[in-house]
């Protein structure tokens, strides 16, 4: 009975996303206040349904439903809590469930928190946004249909991928969606911004937040991600440029342009349709990745399904959303240009070229993605579009917009005076030269894009550094009064800074486990010894031990270091009997210099019971927690500039037209 109320539950709120993509929107063309102001209710109904039905799912997963066919795909009774509950948005069709409720939340908190918004704006953009759910919720309905029945049902589920559960997998996804999702929302206001025709200051300080709290869950799924990639599938790699990579990297690259872009429209009331064409290609490229991950195109463990009736529905909502909106944006954009002039030097120059390089960059990661399907589908050739093509075609980009950012805050608005600037930040670019050279003399043998990206890393920092010292006037003036300006200086200020340090912080993470990287591969018996970057390490022998749902052989490995016993590493190789699939555990001594880590796979022949070789991978990755520390950074210089008051209660007010009245 749960389930069918599930599945009521979600026609229900189909129907009221029809009521509400139609009935605001003639509301706002036709000046009725009633009728705008349904979108409200309807907003908060649809969040009510689609989240019972998400509810419906979850308590199936919980209590082991083996009728419902999901749950007998991607569960067991065995399975620890934890994964039950994950195992709702494991699936294809769970997944897609959790999309469309993180749809409906950011509709729902538009209505309920968007009191500031005038309500033919407010009207429009629910309704942009119902339409969103129309399709996403007709997509559940008619091909993914999450509560489908199995009679008789099985005494068991056929189990969760093993690679799938982990605890950070089990985050992963959320934060993704809820990125990938909270996109929509700066679709909507685009979308409704082009219908009306009209952008300023106000409507650029409403998108703001929204933009943030998506690139905010966004940039710490990506890092989750790529953390869970790094300790549970065993080859010690945290990025590996996949084609599912990818389309999460794309709106995130192209949200830190629009980021960006809205400061200037807000600020300078400039970039207008451009912040609007960033808004839309931002949500198409998450759509885009949804294709991807959705159409069967790919095989992967990120990818959910593999049919391609599924494909061609998720490509005909695709060329709705995207070339409809493009099509509005010809039409529309041309009568929202004018605007602030500015100097070539100026920090709305620097914003633009920041602007222009994510932009490139997120081409090139686009090209690299789809050209190799492109060129299967139309040839049947099959290439591979890997590291090598990314690493020299992305990088360099990135290091130029490296080099621009630490200049850009020091920058004005209108006209900029660059040799105060450079007076400002000569002694940093010498510095930084001096310690790639030194790094150079020090430790040789790396590429030398890695001593020019530590260069790079470097001057960034450092100039983060001294522009924030700057502005409160740190060892210049008393530390009571720095103290009293950094109190004084806006919280959005202070995470540009924090997030500015936290990219240099992933930089030298990124060079650092890339460039000076050292790997051991041997086949090892009990009292054999490796030695690896200073560490020596005895492996001791196998076990066998016996988890909730899987069956373990788990190494022993004892680390030394000059003589001293440092620690005792416990890899694993996992066995899985219902999945019928094994995965590799690797044991990981952390340390902020670098990481020894190590794993175990099959065993070189079949007497590892007996004493025979098993092979074993140890590999020291140095200042890879920087990667981590850095996106921690990152989401907390985001978090704190949300927190901005100016964002959230200070959006400044447009002169209104004559407020519709009621219609009898």
């Amino acid at each position: 009975m749960i389930p069918e109320i599930g599945h009521f539950s979600l026609a229900l709120a189909l129907a009221l996303a029809i009521v509400q993509g139609v009935l605001p929107l003639l509301g706002a063309s036709r000046g009725n206040l009633v009728w705008m102001q349904s979108a409200q209710s309807s907003a908060m109904g649809q969040v009510v349904f689609v989240g019972l039905a998400f509810a419906a799912l979850m308590r199936s997963f919980v209590v082991s439903d083996f009728t419902v066919l999901n749950v007998v795909e991607n569960s067991h009774s065995l399975k620890p809590i934890l994964f039950k509950i994950a195992g709702t948005w494991g699936s294809h069709e769970g997944s897609l469930l959790l999309w469309v409720l993180i749809l409906t939340v950011f509709g729902a908190s538009v209505a309920l928190f968007g009191s500031n918004i005038p309500a033919e704006t407010k009207a429009r953009v629910l309704s942009i946004q119902a339409w969103i759910s129309v399709g996403f919720l007709s997509f559940l309905l008619f091909t993914s249909n999450p509560f489908e029945r199995v009679f008789p049902p099985p005494a068991n589920g056929s189990d969760l991928n093993p690679l799938l559960q982990d605890v950070g997998l089990a985050m992963h996804p959320p934060l993704l969606y809820f990125g990938y999702v909270g996109f929509s929302i700066v679709f909507s206001f685009a979308v409704a911004a082009l219908l009306e025709g009209r952008v300023d200051a106000a409507w650029a300080r409403w998108v703001r937040p929204w933009t943030l709290a998506a690139w905010i869950s966004l940039t710490a799924g990506i890092a989750l991600g790529s953390w869970w990639a790094y300790y549970e599938l065993g080859w010690g790699g945290w990025w590996f440029w996949d084609p599912v990579e990818n389309v999460s990297f794309m709106p995130w690259l192209m949200g830190t342009a629009l980021l960006h872009s809205a400061i200037v429209t807000e600020k300078r009331d400039a970039f207008k349709s451009w912040t609007i064409l960033l808004a839309i290609l931002t949500f198409s490229l998450s759509l885009l990745g949804t294709f991807i991950v959705r159409s069967g195109l790919l095989t992967s463990v990120h990818a959910f399904a593999v049919d391609p009736e599924r494909g061609l529905y998720i490509l005909g909502l695709l060329g709705l959303s995207i070339g409809g909106s493009l099509a509005l944006y010809a039409w529309r954009a041309p009568e929202m240009e004018g605007g602030g002039l500015f100097r070539p030097v100026s920090r709305e120059a620097g914003l633009l070229l920041n602007n222009l390089i994510l932009a490139a960059a997120t081409g090139t990661v686009l090209f690299g993605t789809l050209y190799p399907l492109l060129l299967e589908a139309l040839t049947g050739d099959k290439i591979s579009v890997g590291p090598p093509f990314f690493n020299a075609a992305f990088v360099p980009m990135m290091l130029v917009l490296v080099l621009f950012m630490g200049v850009g805050p020091f920058l004005s608005w209108k006209r900029a005076d660059i040799a105060g600037v450079l007076q400002r930040v000569r002694f940093i670019a010498l510095l930084c030269v001096a310690a790639a050279l030194v790094l150079w003399y020090v430790q040789t043998g790396a590429p030398v894009l890695a001593y020019v990206a530590v260069a790079a890393a470097l001057w960034l920092l450092l100039a983060t550094l001294r522009e924030w010292a700057l502005r409160i006037k740190l060892f210049v003036a008393p530390l009571t009064e720095s103290a009293r300006r950094a109190r004084a200086v806006p919280r959005a200020a202070h995470g540009m800074t924090l997030a500015h340090a936290g990219l240099a912080v992933i930089i030298l993470g990124m060079v650092g486990s890339s460039a000076w990287k050292s790997e051991e591969i041997a086949f090892v018996r009990p009292g054999d010894r490796v030695e690896i970057a200073g560490f020596e390490v005895l492996f001791e022998g196998v076990e066998q031990r016996r988890g909730p749902n899987y069956f373990a052989d788990q190494g022993r490995l004892k680390v030394w270091r000059n003589g001293s016993y440092v620690t005792t590493l416990l890899p694993e190789r996992r066995s899985y009997p219902v999945a019928r699939s094994t995965t590799t555990e690797s044991a990981i001594r952390s340390t902020l210099a670098g990481d020894l880590y190590a794993s175990i796979t099959e065993p070189a022949s079949d007497a590892a019971a007996e004493g025979g070789a098993w092979t074993l991978r140890i590999l020291y990755e140095p200042l890879v927690n920087f990667l981590w520390i850095g996106a921690g950074m990152l989401v907390l210089g985001g978090a704190l500039s949300l927190s901005d008051r100016r964002l959230r209660v200070g959006a400044p007010r447009r002169a209104r037209r004559p407020h519709p009245q009621p219609v009898e």
